[in-house]
């Protein structure tokens, strides 16, 4: 793991609280596009009744990957004081947030991978989960803007 990225030991509270984060972030970023799937079936003049679940995996993907890209965090991991660093402690670039979110959704769409993530966000030193592991990304608190 990169040296960019705080220490876990030395700088504890940049990773505290995170996994409980990261579901609350879960949670907002559910509704989030749960609301946006509602409002684009109307535009489809009800027609995505016929195919909802695609349309929302794709909201879903196209949710994440340009959140991740634009700003780091989703809105949920914003709400929730959270944000996405790769292993060089840098906002993830287009290609890095789409692998990411491509990660979460095989995760999501494969039950066993997402318990190991899981277990994985609340054992390991920088409460990453597979994902994370993989791309070398991590979730951190937010810096202060101060």
């Amino acid at each position: 793991m990169s040296t960019a990225l705080p220490d876990p030991y030395a700088n504890a509270e940049m990773y505290a609280d995170v996994p409980t984060k990261r579901l609350i972030a879960w949670c907002v970023d559910f509704l989030a596009i749960a609301a946006m799937t509602v409002v684009l079936v109307p535009i489809t003049l009800f027609t995505a009744l016929f195919y909802l679940p695609f349309l929302a995996l794709m909201v879903s993907f196209l949710y994440r990957w340009t959140t991740l890209t634009m700003g780091g965090a989703t809105w949920g991991m914003r709400f929730a004081s959270i944000e996405i660093r790769d292993a060089r402690g840098a906002r993830p670039d287009m290609l890095t947030a789409l692998l990411h979110t491509l990660g979460y959704h095989v995760s999501v769409a494969i039950f066993p991978l997402q318990l190991v993530s899981i277990a994985l966000m609340l054992m390991s030193e920088r409460k990453q989960g597979l994902t994370d592991h993989i791309l070398g990304t991590v979730a951190l608190n937010r810096r202060s803007r101060l």
